[in-house]
């Protein structure tokens, strides 16, 4: 029993360190650039962006290595790090991540709401992120943005894209067409130009079940959202930290609204847990979200998978320099053989390795949707180009006790390489 609860102490503590991936080299193709369009960076369960405190203290996008967007912006491209809920859904953070870009309140929509028992409206955002995005250049050409995505992050910019193309039959059916929010109507899936991914777990990840096992899935889930909750009615609400949960009433917001009472917003949060990415990130919640989205054929999609394991004796074991906090989970990930009774994938051969929070394979695309090798000379739009997998665990690739060359000469090939795409 004491080996146990020594191996759950280190697995609850590996799954609340997000943040842990090592990064590496982008494809180094010789680029011309041809286009202009800003860089918006999505950060990942229990992140930041930049608007948050802890981005001066250590940046999501960065980490140990410094601040990845100061160091892209220096060599002339133009990056922004967007901030959305640490632990929302991925509607409710594509909902905060729109309103973020353009500039206005957040409407999570009226049937999404009254579905999930929170708020219509969050917090107004009074300067746009991008401010001119969607408009017509004097060329007529519409401003377009690129969309990068770590971990739960390339979600949340799946769903963006959905909306934003499709818009939402629910929300239109549920709401007057002039109070409509403009991510629901759809028709603007050409406001961006390409999504790239790094460390998704496109189709979960084998991870999910020794946490469940060993009852580690429902410590973590309710220990994130109390300490969201006390940190979200402190002095360091907006200051440090920032877990955009007004809408269940869980956190303060900017305005000078208080929270709600702790035990009713708690009570409120775990009635609706299918609207947390805590659930999105679970085989069901995957599955779901796979059945919901789709490809626009009229934008690139890039994804990165990385890999801090290798095969020894049938099984994959982890690299010396895989970060120590999440190196059981590793283990456990690179051992447990068995076929997924939701999502069908069968954990065997490739689908062992891992980045140590995530199986490498389920990192590469969408299982129901087109994909292909990257291919300098041929890369196409409405069909995963999937990247060589990187060497390295789940958040390096974030700057995370990465080396620094390294990690800025990853993102800024990847920046050379979609700042050249064509029309």
């Amino acid at each position: 029993m004491k080996i146990k609860r020594i191996i759950s102490f280190i697995l609850t503590v590996a799954i609340l360190v997000c943040t842990c991936a090592t990064a590496s080299f982008a494809a180094k193709d010789s680029w011309k650039p041809k286009n202009d369009e800003p860089f918006v960076f999505v950060h990942g369960l229990n992140g930041w962006g930049g608007a948050e405190g802890i981005n001066g203290v250590i940046p999501y996008w960065g980490a140990t290595t410094g601040d990845l967007m100061s160091y892209l912006q220096s060599e002339g491209y133009e990056c922004y790090s967007a901030s959305v809920g640490p632990l929302s859904s991925a509607w409710d953070r594509a909902c905060e991540l729109y309103a973020q870009l353009i500039g206005s309140t957040v409407d999570y929509g009226v049937a999404h709401s009254e579905e999930h028992n929170h708020d219509r409206f969050g917090r107004t955002y009074y300067h746009a992120l991008v401010p001119d995005w969607g408009d017509l250049d004097n060329a007529g050409r519409i401003k377009q943005i690129h969309l990068i995505g770590h971990s739960f992050g390339g979600t949340t910019v799946r769903m963006l894209i959905q909306l934003l193309t499709y818009g939402s039959p629910e929300e239109k059916a549920a709401t007057d067409a002039d109070d409509l929010s403009g991510l629901f109507t759809g028709g603007k899936g050409d406001w961006v130009k390409s999504a790239t991914t790094i460390c998704t777990p496109h189709n979960s990840a084998s991870v999910y079940y020794p946490l469940k096992a060993l009852g580690l899935y429902e410590i973590v889930q309710n220990f994130s959202f109390l300490y969201a909750a006390i940190m979200g009615r402190s002095f360091f609400n907006g200051r440090l930290v920032d877990f955009h949960l007004e809408q269940f009433g869980l956190t303060d917001v900017f305005n000078g609204e208080k929270a709600d009472g702790l035990i009713e917003s708690l009570v409120r949060v775990q009635q609706n847990l299918d609207d947390t990415c805590i659930y999105d990130l679970t085989p069901e919640g995957t599955v779901a979200l796979n059945n919901e989205l789709e490809v626009n054929d009229d934008i690139y999609y890039f994804s990165y998978a990385f890999s801090t394991t290798h095969e020894f004796l049938g099984v994959q074991i982890p690299d010396i320099k895989t970060n120590p906090v999440i190196m059981l989970t590793a283990i456990a990930m690179g051992v447990l053989k068995m076929e997924d009774p939701v999502t069908g994938v069968v954990y065997d051969g490739d689908w062992l390795a891992s980045d140590a929070l995530v199986n490498t394979e389920s990192a590469k695309y969408p299982l129901d949707e087109p994909h292909k090798d990257y291919d300098a000379e041929n890369i196409e739009k409405g069909i995963w180009n999937v990247m060589p997998v990187q060497e390295g665990d789940h958040g390096t690739a974030i700057g995370l006790f990465a080396d620094t060359e390294k990690t800025q000469s990853f993102y800024l090939g990847l920046c050379e390489m979609l700042n050249a795409l064509p029309d």
